[in-house]
This record gives structure tokens, C-alpha cells and sequence, in this order.
């Protein structure tokens, strides 16, 4: 490996893609190709196996994937199934074929079953049924990981599987409808937020705009606010990348997260203080809360002599901070 290596990073526009561009660049890395899906169809199997010719990357990295929330997986299974196993077998079928020898695959820790005991180990996969409303997104990155496994094991190349917590930060999704359950709090609560404030604009008297001030419109979030979940700032995964492209690991699979978890009642809260938001959290237990909990065993990923960085507070801050300076994006969907 040197800074002059070819690296093809799949879904490099997107937030875990483009964070690990910028990572790559920063340690100097000057030979990094990139391809938005207008310029490769990573469905299309012909195309994928035409770029590979082409271009013969010796490193490539999968940050492609279609990805969502509840309410997404749930609305779309076939796709969330059928459009990640394209990408994934693509990928790395083509990368096998033209020899490339490293190969780093990104999933998610939906893969582990829904019910295993916490943290979750590398060796609960496969052991147990998976959460529903997940579930087609899980059994896709199933299969990419026990590709590269079957990969490393036939043909000795160094194919690795890293399979990250909750992601959130700069570029993240903040669409109501798809997004995942951190960014959709940070828009939540700005939006109320902001709603409240054009409203003191309508008020005629000091004393109305004083008064109006004092609480924000209330919030409603999914579920009880019980579950328990972990985040990791997705420039640490960046690193947690970078540190597996420098490095030849043991084994094929590993957790990368921070091995600590809050409820979400518990994230809501700190969300609500980094947005300013002093209105009422109103939870709506109608809607799913998903699985219990979700923590990562990160022990083995440690052992490799990697550790996360960003502590949950200060990676909420950065990431409101990019949302509110990146507003044009967020304007066609209002809360």
C-alpha cells in the first residue's frame, strides 16, 4: 500500500462514501476514483465488470448501498433486498475477477439477531431470527460478508467485512420519510424550532412574543423513547477504514462502534439541547420500536489497535452545525 495506490470507493458521494474520501485524502492518498450512479449503474452487472476492466483498481471499498430507516425497510423489502445484493455480488464478483486483492465490505449492525445477548459478538451471526422491520436490508449484508469470507477462505485474498453501529454526521440523510432516527431528530427539532420562531413574527404585542417565546412547538417522536441504541460519528468510521486499508486483519469480520449506548428518550434530550429546541417530546407508542437493544462488542476491532474517537455530544454538535450550514438542501420537505 502507498499513496499512489489505485482505490475505488463505491457510494463515494454519499455520507459514509465521501468521509472516507476525505479521511484518505487527508493521510495523503492522491489515486482515488469515484463514480456518481448516473456514470456506473452498480445494479447492472456488465457495467460493473466493464468499469473494472477499465479502471483495474487494486483497493476497493463498498460504502454503496440503499439505505433507510423503519418506515423505509418496511415500505420497500424487495428493493432494500434485491438492490443491495446487486451492488454487493457485483462489487465484489468483479473484484475477485480482476484480481483486485483488497477488498473492505461495509454493513451494518442490523445483521446480528434481533434478540442476541449484548454487546454483540461477531459470532452471533447467523445464530437467531433478525428484527423484522430490518430484516431485508440484514439478510443482503449477510451475504456480502459471507461473500468476502468465502472469498478469503477459497482464495486467500484479503477481502474484510466491517460492520458499523448507528452512523450519523455531515452528509447524513435528514429526509423525514427515509432518514434514520438521529438525523430525523436534529430535523424534528429544528423545524419545530424554526416554526415557532416565524410564528412570533405574526404576534402584535412585546408581551405575546414574550410569552410565545418561551416554548417551542412540541415534537413527536416514534415509540416509547426505551430502546437502546449506539451512535458512531461517521468520520470515525472513516478512520476505522483508513486503519483497515493500512493494516492485514486476523479475521474477516469486525464491529466498529463505541461499545456505549443511551436510550433514545436519552438522545432525544441531547439533541433537544443542541438545537435549542424548549418544547414538548411527545412519544408516539403506536409506532415500532424496533429491537431492544443494540450495543456493539467492539473488543475484537480494539484489539486490532483501533478505538473510536468522537464522544456522542460533541459529534451531535458537529453535525447540527453542517446541517444548519447546508440548508438549501432541506428546504423542499418542512416538518
Amino acid at each position: 500500500m502507498n499513496y499512489n495506490t489505485k482505490i475505488y470507493i463505491a457510494g463515494h458521494r454519499g455520507m459514509v462514501g465521501s468521509a472516507i474520501w476525505r479521511a484518505l485524502e487527508a493521510k495523503g492518498y492522491i489515486n482515488l476514483i469515484g463514480k456518481t450512479s448516473a456514470e456506473l449503474d452498480l445494479r447492472n452487472q456488465q457495467s460493473v465488470a466493464n468499469f473494472f476492466s477499465e479502471e483495474k483498481p487494486a483497493v476497493v471499498i463498498d460504502a454503496a448501498a440503499r439505505v433507510g430507516g423503519i418506515l423505509a425497510n418496511n415500505n420497500y423489502p424487495y428493493q432494500f433486498l434485491m438492490e443491495n445484493m446487486q451492488i454487493q455480488n457485483n462489487l465484489i464478483d468483479s473484484s475477485l475477477q480482476a484480481d483486485v486483492e483488497k477488498f473492505i465490505f461495509l454493513g451494518s449492525s442490523c445483521i446480528y439477531p434481533k434478540l442476541a445477548p449484548q454487546p454483540l459478538k461477531e459470532d452471533f451471526l447467523l445464530t437467531g431470527p433478525l428484527e423484522p422491520t430490518n430484516e431485508w436490508y440484514a439478510v443482503a449484508k449477510i451475504t456480502g460478508v459471507k461473500a468476502c469470507e468465502a472469498i478469503r477462505k477459497q482464495f486467500g485474498k484479503d477481502y474484510i467485512s466491517l460492520m458499523p453501529t448507528n452512523l450519523y454526521g455531515p452528509y447524513d440523510n435528514f429526509d423525514l420519510t427515509t432518514s434514520h432516527v438521529l438525523p430525523a431528530m436534529i430535523r424534528k427539532f429544528h423545524d419545530a424550532k424554526h416554526s415557532s420562531m416565524s410564528m412570533l413574527s405574526t404576534l402584535e404585542t412585546k408581551v405575546d412574543k414574550v410569552e410565545a417565546a418561551k416554548e417551542h412547538l412540541p415534537v413527536t417522536l416514534w415509540g416509547s423513547g426505551t430502546p437502546m441504541r449506539e451512535f458512531l460519528f461517521v468520520e470515525d468510521l472513516a478512520d476505522a477504514v483508513v486503519f483497515a486499508l493500512e493494516n492485514k486483519f486476523q479475521d474477516n469480520l469486525y464491529n466498529i462502534g463505541t461499545g456505549v449506548d443511551l436510550t433514545i428518550k436519552e438522545l432525544a434530550e441531547l439533541i433537544q439541547k443542541a438545537v435549542g429546541h424548549t418544547g414538548e417530546i411527545i412519544w408516539d407508542s403506536s409506532k415500532p420500536d424496533g429491537t431492544p437493544r443494540k450495543l456493539m462488542d467492539v473488543s475484537k476491532m480494539e484489539g486490532e489497535g483501533w478505538k473510536a474517537k468522537v464522544g456522542l455530544e460533541e459529534g451531535i454538535q458537529k453535525t447540527y452545525q453542517w446541517f444548519l450550514e447546508n440548508q438549501e438542501i432541506f428546504k423542499q420537505v418542512r416538518f
